[in-house]
Formats: structure tokens, sequence, C-alpha cells
């Protein structure tokens, strides 16, 4: 899902399960608006061909933004954004290439720190959650060639209270429809990499956290922690957002994000 035409370039990256899919809204008003906008869908993700066993690596799993960033020209500098879990593939490719990256901007999303490990934002975030809280949802183990990976599916309770709740009952309908198994990779040797983002790269990238503030599933308080755990980060704020914040907020979301872009190219 891509666009053409003059302005910022916004590459749009989907959380747990979901995929390029569920920016439908926003890319349509950040074209509108004048903008080039790319939903991408991660490995195994919307209609990504590949199966979720067949994805080696949560680098494989980010191939689809590593390549799309990889590719731009040289003078484009682009404004990466990552919901939920999309903020560790964002948080990967500013690692790589910082010098494209004008802002990254993370969308109630799992944002790193410089010096730790990747997988310490879903640490802290099973760590504050409460038994019973993933309601109707289904783990399950995959066997891959890299041995057994943990893999998960929402279900369709924990969307309509925790995810969906403040969105539109079409956009809950459609999720139900397109919603994959996915894995946040914890058993990755990436997750557990204290060396894999540096201050000279990753944190060389402004970063804007936006906190949905009526979100049932990563509360504002929540957000809040990831942003002082992870230092530097300015915060915008979407009243009324659920967790998905880009079905429940669409044209509040596109504003925030063509202000950054504006603040930083």
């Amino acid at each position: 899902m891509e666009g053409g035409g003059g302005g910022k370039h916004f590459i749009l990256v989907h959380g747990l399960s979901h995929g390029a899919w569920c920016w439908y809204k926003v890319v349509a008003r950040l074209r509108a608006a004048g903008h080039r906008a790319t939903a991408l869908d991660m490995a195994a993700s919307g209609v990504h061909p590949a199966r979720l066993h067949e994805v080696a690596s949560f680098e494989e799993y980010s191939r689809p933004l590593l390549d799309a960033v990889a590719a731009a020209p040289g003078g484009e500098r682009l404004v990466l954004v990552g919901h939920s879990l999309g903020g560790l593939n964002v948080a990967l490719a500013m690692e790589r290439f910082p010098s494209k990256v004008a802002a990254a901007v993370f969308l109630a999303a799992s944002m790193p720190r410089a010096g730790s490990h990747m997988g310490i934002t879903i640490e802290e975030f099973m760590r504050t959650v409460k038994p019973g809280f993933f309601m109707d949802s289904k783990t399950m183990v995959l066997n891959t060639e890299q041995g057994p990976r943990t893999a998960f599916l929402f279900g369709p309770n924990l969307l309509a209270a925790k995810l969906y709740d403040q969105s539109p009952a079409e956009d809950l309908e459609l999720a139900k429809l397109l919603l994959r198994p996915g894995s946040q990779f914890m058993e990755d040797p990436m997750m557990k990499d204290e060396t894999l983002l540096t201050d000279g790269n990753y944190g060389s990238v402004k970063r804007v956290f936006v906190i949905a503030k009526a979100d049932s599933s990563s509360t504002e308080e929540m957000q809040r922690r990831i942003v002082d755990l992870s230092p530097g980060a300015e915060v915008e704020e979407i009243a009324g957002a659920d967790h998905m914040a880009m079905l429940s907020k669409p044209t509040e979301l596109c504003d925030v994000l063509v202000k950054i872009a504006n603040k930083y190219n």
C-alpha cells in the first residue's frame, strides 16, 4: 500500500498479529494532505505470503521495513511510525539506517532504550498486566527450524474489550476477519542483545512517543512509564484514542504525524 507525490514520506508499521490494512484511514488522510504514505506488512502478517513458522527471526520478520528504508532515495528523510510491537521494528531500522530517518514515532508502542535489550519492553508489559488480562486469546507453540516459538492469537472478546473499545464496530469486525497468529520473537537472541541499540545510531534519531489516552490494554500510566524508561523522546497525546488509535482517532493521529514531520524534516 504505497502512494506517490511530494510532501513527507511516512512509513507505517503495524503491531502484533495485524497488518498494513489497519492503517487504511490514516493512509487516505495523509495522501489527501499531499504526503507519501506507505503501510507495510511485516513478514507473515497481513497479505505477506510467508507463514509464521517460516520466519526465522525478528530480523526476517522486520525485513519488509528494513528493505523499504534501505531502498529510499538518499535525499529522502523518512518518518517511521510504529504501533505497539511495531515500535521494535522501527527501532531496528533506526539503528541500521539512522541518517535516513528524520523522526521515529512510537504510537502506544514498545520503545526500547539504547544499551538495553529490546525484549525488556515486552517483559515490563508482562510484569504489569493482571492475571486474566488476555481473556479469550490463545497462545500456541510453533515448531520452527530454530526450535519452539511462542505464537499468539487475539481472542474476539479481548479485541472488543481492550484494543478496539473506542473504535467503530466495523473495524473490530474487519480485524476479526484479517488477524493472523503473531509472535513477539522473545526466543530470538536479538531480543536479548544489550549491545544491539547504540546511542550513536538509534539514540541519534529524533523520537516522539504518542500516547493513546483511552487505551485499555497499554494504559496511559503504562505508556508514560515506557517514556520514562527510555529518556529523550518528546510526547504527544491523543485524547479518546483506544489502542487502535489509527482506527478510533485517525484524523487526530494524522494531524499529529504531520506536525511531527513538519518539525523534524
